[in-house]
């Protein structure tokens, strides 16, 4: 059982370095103006989008990490 929920937590932990890579990189994308000049309104728009659902992913396995910690 132990190793199990090791696993499971290893697991969250991958997930949510992953989570905050993919924030970071969209992050910089969407601060960098020669991006934000360029690219058309609808690119933009979809990387909002795509930022905010990882932000709500971030959350909800900091949640997980955290009940696992109990």
């Amino acid at each position: 059982m132990v190793g199990t929920i090791d696993n499971a937590q290893t697991s969250l932990t991958e997930q949510m370095e992953q989570i905050e890579t993919d924030i970071h990189r969209i992050s910089n994308k969407l601060n960098n103006d020669g991006f934000m000049s360029k690219a058309p309104a609808a690119f933009v728009e979809k990387e909002r989008d795509k930022l905010t659902a990882l932000k709500k992913e971030q959350a909800k396995v900091k949640a997980q990490l955290s009940a696992a910690d109990k």
